[in-house]
């Protein structure tokens, strides 16, 4: 009677293991795991996913678009243009009363605010240009929570930027040592280092097909690249496109700017129209030309669900974009109206006062040449300190 109880007990306990066995193989294979966590410097971003796991491994799919610190994006907006909200303001007046003693009255009042915030767009400011009234970025973006700090150039030429001047180590070395004098001029705005290659260059000669540009080799291309990823930081290409159309040659850079770390720049001085050749006369790009460079690069990166990009547009003349009100970032693309003229303090601080702040568009950027600003009567570079006193402050500063 022992033995059949010991039986009993033997054929239970091991009909539970089977059970239990069973139960772990099918959670493991079929169970679904919700996930939410916060990430992204600039604020919260929620993410959440349903995931399957299997053999152990958890996939989790975030979600896309991220989610933007609306609150702080607009903190960093008011400061680029140097605004602090009005505080109260204390009157005190003296009356007497029927026995001729003296009474003090105060009295205290908030002006009315002249902040104008929306749901889909950033602060503004009544009765001033900037910041300029624009859709929110999606949350990832770099403007404004960075100074973009790039280096610029072509590694074929000595003439065309320090890129091509000096070795490789040397420009990091110098770039490293720009940086360190832009977070101490203003620290509350961390710097992204950036090599800005021109990736397509203008030419004296039409070329095989009589465009008067060339492409440089993907070679040369991946060696701005890593130089970027060297430094943490991103990689700009830069495009003078000569007599050929935009629309011909931004998809030619497409798989570059799949990549997440990679941001593009246009140069209209090289954007020629009507058979002028480059170098005869000032070309120029429309905002119908910009738009369709911003919405191409959205599509790239609402198919790759990629942080927002960075277009900049280089100008030093009114005519190099035309109908620049006109320019419309998107959620996935900011936009970089860059000053990059060269001479004298006076002469930049007065060309970034005429043709930068009076067209708003989204951002403002300011480039810096390492020689042709030393031309007499130049007493100097400007200075992170001066540039930081231009209005709006660039968010954006290029060396040459």
């Amino acid at each position: 009677m022992i033995q059949a109880q010991w039986k009993r007990i033997i054929i239970f306990l091991v009909a539970v293991c089977v059970l239990v066995l069973g139960y772990v193989w099918a959670d493991r294979t079929f169970g679904t795991v919700t996930y939410v966590k916060s990430s992204t410097d600039e604020g919260t971003a929620l993410e959440t996913a349903s995931s399957t796991e299997s053999e152990g491994e958890v996939m989790i799919e975030p979600l896309w678009p991220p989610q933007l610190d609306t609150a702080e994006y607009n903190r960093r907006m008011l400061a680029l243009v140097d605004y602090h909200p009005p505080g109260l303001t204390i009157t005190r007046s003296t009356t007497t009363d029927a026995n001729g003693i003296a009474v003090v009255q105060v009295a205290t009042t908030t002006p009315a605010s002249p902040l104008r915030y929306s749901s889909s767009t950033n602060v503004t400011i009544d009765g001033k240009l900037w910041p300029s009234s624009t859709v929110y970025p999606h949350g990832g973006a770099v403007l404004p929570f960075q100074r973009i700090l790039a280096y610029y150039g072509n590694f074929y030429s000595r003439q065309m930027g320090i890129l091509g001047e000096f070795e490789p180590e040397v420009v990091l070395e110098r770039l490293a040592q720009t940086q360190a004098e832009w977070e101490a001029a203003d620290p509350d705005t961390p710097v992204l280092p950036a090599i800005e290659y021109i990736a397509m260059v203008a030419q004296a000669e039409a070329g095989a097909d009589g465009m008067y540009r060339t492409m440089m080799p993907d070679a040369e291309i991946e060696k701005a690249y890593a130089l970027a990823q060297q430094i943490d930081g991103v990689m700009i290409l830069d495009i003078q496109t000569g007599l050929s159309p935009l629309q011909t040659e931004l998809p030619r850079f497409k798989k570059y700017l799949e990549r997440p770390d990679v941001f593009f720049a246009l140069d209209p001085e090289f954007s020629m129209h009507d058979g002028a050749k480059p170098g005869t006369v000032i070309g120029s790009l429309s905002a119908e030309e910009i738009n369709y460079a911003i919405d191409y690069m959205s599509e790239i990166v609402q198919e790759n669900q990629l942080p927002p990009k960075v277009l900049l547009v280089h100008r030093f003349t009114q005519d190099m974009v035309t109908g620049a009100a006109r320019i419309v970032p998107t959620p996935e693309v900011q936009v970089v109206m860059v000053m990059d003229g060269w001479g004298p303090s006076a002469l930049k601080r007065a060309t970034y006062r005429h043709i930068i702040e009076p067209e708003p568009v989204q951002f403002t950027g300011l480039k810096v040449f390492y020689k042709n600003d030393l031309k007499p009567p130049s007493t100097g570079l400007l200075s992170p300190a001066e540039i930081l006193s231009l209005y709006p402050k660039p968010i954006y500063i290029q060396y040459q």
